[in-house]
């Protein structure tokens, strides 16, 4: 009697393990399927499809503004991502213009760039606006910002700040934010061919679910297969 209840026990632990599997089983495949790149969905297409800078990488391209909490609020979700970034992968950033207000912002990143101090400038910025509550819109109020940063010559901001350089390449952030099509910010471009961002995609961590998968595509592509 003892051993038809252990056997009957043994009969019932395991369906339900093999339930559980079976469950757990589905509830991946839900999920994998929740999170696929979906054109209209998920993602858009960037019509027509705009130049990269990559080469023979895969470019993922983030267009924020510094004003923008939701920018500020991504930024941790984003550098997690890039601490596992496939190697071929390029990563880039570029300063969203819809308005001349958002300009001051762009001018500050180029010329940051183009002195090789981006990193002093980029979190310090994004910081002393959304942390510190730092009126920090007009070119005066970042000028004068930077100039109080340590490590950073204020002169030699200013003039790069200023320069023809800059102009040409926030004149050029300005045509390509109209260009891929985003309704704001922030957007991510995969590759020149299409754009996402986090209310597309349901959030930041689904956004750049998204974000994998188109990368996988454009990788299966290169590569010849589906």
């Amino acid at each position: 009697m003892m051993m038809k209840k252990i056997s009957a026990l043994l009969v019932v632990l395991v369906s339900g393990l093999a339930f559980y599997a079976s469950n757990a089983e589905e509830s991946e495949q839900e999920t994998a399927a929740e999170f696929a790149a979906i054109a209209g969905h998920n993602y858009e297409m960037v019509t027509p499809q705009q130049p990269t800078q990559s080469k023979d990488k895969i470019e993922v391209l983030e267009v924020f503004w510094y004003g923008c909490p939701h920018c500020y609020h991504f930024e941790p979700v984003l550098d997690k991502w890039l601490e596992s970034k496939p190697d071929d992968v390029e990563f880039r950033r570029m300063p969203g213009i819809f308005r001349k207000n958002w300009m001051p912002h762009a001018k500050a990143f180029y010329a940051a760039k183009k002195l090789g101090i981006l990193d002093k400038i980029h979190k310090p910025l994004f910081d002393a606006i959304h942390k510190d509550n730092k009126r920090l819109f007009t070119d005066e109020a970042i000028l004068d910002f930077v100039d109080g940063l340590e490590g950073v010559d204020g002169k030699a901001f200013r003039k790069a700040f200023n320069a023809y350089s800059v102009e040409s390449k926030v004149k050029q952030a300005m045509r390509l934010s109209r260009a891929y099509g985003i309704r704001g910010v922030p957007a991510i471009i995969i590759n020149g061919k299409y754009w996402s961002s986090g209310s597309l995609a349901g959030s930041y961590p689904e956004l750049l679910k998204v974000v994998d998968a188109l990368v996988d595509k454009e990788r299966k592509k290169a590569a010849g297969t589906k």
